[in-house]
């Protein structure tokens, strides 16, 4: 009796597990780091059954646009509304899709007019009827990783921009391509149609298409760009978790093609080709969330890079493209080796760790409801200590004093390197104060505080 019990509680609390989790043993998040629970989330609603292979078109699909669209604004990504929706033509039927893009503005006034596109497509194959053992049965093609993964990569990389924007001096738009496996619908419409007049300003595209599956490796490919090849080559000096292998076979078509034919550089990062891919067992099962992780970290210095320096050339030229490093002060996208705050070289660090733990909502503008974001120019010199610490763009005397004081109170930096020697660093931070709605609370870079 004990037995049967038992078994029945076994199989009632297996019953509870959501459909996404169930090739997951009960213990296998504890030790994720946030960036990999993000992207397992995004990995289990986008291919959950809810959505139902997000065929172009479908119910699916748009619910896989609104949780972009819903992502990308809790990211602090500033989510263009017009202009998305098209109708593609199938057979004898027009079918009604959506593009999903998202601006990060540079802080450049002269560069901030030119765009990064980080695109990943939308759609999958959606559902097809089997007939098993004399009963029809639905399969749901679910695309975990084709393209779930590259839509979750975007996520996570708009988050890691959105937090570090003002390093930027170009701007980053962001696109959910819909209808990609109707010939690049979304894609076509989105440069043709939507964004046509800004076509000349966009600068490079960077496809995220199916990366999931790091086992097969982590490839870039630029259809041989001199320029894309050479950044992705000058990574190889940076201490990331993994790096791109360029390849010359284009793994997939996908929407970087589309740009391709504007003469735009484009890149595809994927994890190459998979068994899986347009079946039914492309499901959550097969992805690999920390190779994910780590290709996030790569994608972002690239994009860091790509961002600040030179616009890369769709031909090869005579004259070389490459930047002449500056006399005196760096900039921080240009040194070879980036300043270190408690051996970090992201600027979140010092954010998270310094600025965050020590700043205080003033309270004069507690009482009198002002907020804002204060942009704080500072330079790191070469023995790591920081000066020349000033409001590039101030809200309100009360909080600008007090991101003055923090920032000018920090501990000592690592210094950064140029051509091997220790070289002086400028740099600008976004310090946000924000007032909560409850009354009576005040909030820093989001954090609840009375």
């Amino acid at each position: 009796m004990m037995k049967r019990f038992f078994f029945s509680a076994m199989v009632a609390l297996f019953a509870c597990i959501p459909a996404w989790a169930q090739f997951r043993g009960p213990l296998e998040d504890l030790d994720d780091s946030e960036t990999v629970r993000a992207l397992k989330e995004h990995v289990a609603y986008l291919s959950g059954a809810q959505l139902e292979g997000r065929k172009a078109g479908s119910e699916g699909e748009k619910m896989a646009a609104a949780y972009l669209e819903e992502q990308l604004k809790a990211y602090g990504v500033d989510v263009l509304g017009a202009g998305n929706t098209f109708g593609v033509a199938v057979g004898g039927d027009t079918l009604t899709s959506r593009n999903v893009t998202g601006l990060l503005e540079g802080w450049d006034k002269e560069q901030n007019k030119h765009y990064i596109v980080i695109g990943a497509r939308m759609d999958n194959l959606g559902t097809d009827t089997l007939t098993v053992d004399g009963e029809k049965r639905v399969r749901i093609y679910s695309g975990a990783n084709g393209n779930a993964s590259g839509m979750a990569l975007l996520l996570e990389l708009a988050r890691r921009l959105s937090y570090s924007r003002t390093l930027l001096r170009r701007s980053i738009l962001f696109v959910g391509f819909g209808s990609s496996c109707e010939t690049f619908a979304g894609s076509w419409y989105f440069l043709n149609r939507a964004f046509a007049s800004d076509a000349a300003q966009m600068d490079a595209m960077v496809n995220l298409d199916m990366l999931g599956t790091a086992e097969n490796g982590f490839w870039a490919y630029t259809a041989s760009n001199t320029d894309l090849n050479t950044l992705i080559t000058s990574l190889q000096g940076e201490l990331l978790p993994v790096q791109a292998t360029i390849t010359a076979q284009q793994p997939y078509p996908g929407d970087h093609v589309v740009f391709y034919d504007k003469e735009i550089p484009s890149v595809v990062f994927t994890t190459g080709r998979y068994p899986e891919h347009g079946t039914g067992r492309d499901t959550y099962s097969i992805v690999d969330f920390e190779g994910m992780e780590k290709e996030l970290e790569y994608i972002y210095s690239f994009v860091q890079r790509l961002a600040n320096g030179p616009r890369p050339l769709f031909r090869e030229s005579s004259a070389s493209s490459a930047a002449k490093p500056a006399v005196g002060v760096y900039a921080y996208s240009d040194v070879d080796i980036k300043p270190m705050f408690l051996n970090s070289p992201d600027p979140a660090a010092f954010m998270e760790r310094w600025v965050y733990q020590y700043l205080k909502y003033p309270r004069y503008a507690q009482e009198n409801g002002i907020q804002g974001r204060v942009l704080v120019d500072f330079m790191i010199d070469e023995k790591g200590e920081v000066r020349d610490v000033k409001i590039a763009r101030g809200v309100h005397e009360s909080l600008d004093e007090e991101a003055l004081r923090v920032v000018s109170a920090s501990p000592k930096w690592r210094p950064g390197r140029h051509r091997g020697k220790k070289c002086k660093v400028a740099l600008t931070i976004a310090v946000d104060f924000k007032l909560s709605k409850s009354k009576g609370k005040f909030g820093i870079n989001g954090k609840t505080i009375n």
